[in-house]
């Protein structure tokens, strides 16, 4: 199932590549809108991010995976709170980079 389940998500990025040819927004980063380098293309032909946009979407995916894990605690901090200052520091550090 797990070779499934890879299989089917190289597939989907593939296809979502052709898509970005197509409409010739291939080779920019989704977050940044920066160029991604052809190195980085030529290693991963379906990427969508630049490998510092990547890092930071991986970070994001990591803390909400901890968050889901957290449900059953109630604090006192709201998890609106917490994602709020979260994304506002993610932002911030989008723009020192840029």
């Amino acid at each position: 199932m797990s070779l499934l389940s890879s299989d089917q998500d190289a597939v989907y990025e593939i296809e979502e590549a052709l898509k970005r040819i197509e409409k010739k927004t291939y080779g920019v980063c989704e977050l940044t809108g920066k160029n991604i380098p052809r190195h980085r293309l030529e290693a991963i032909p379906w990427t969508r991010f630049t490998v510092e946009a990547q890092a930071q979407w991986n970070a994001k995916a990591r803390s909400r995976s901890r968050r889901i894990g957290q449900l059953g605690t109630i604090d006192s901090v709201g998890v609106s709170e917490v994602e709020t200052e979260e994304d506002e520091a993610e932002e911030k550090t989008v723009k020192e980079k840029e």
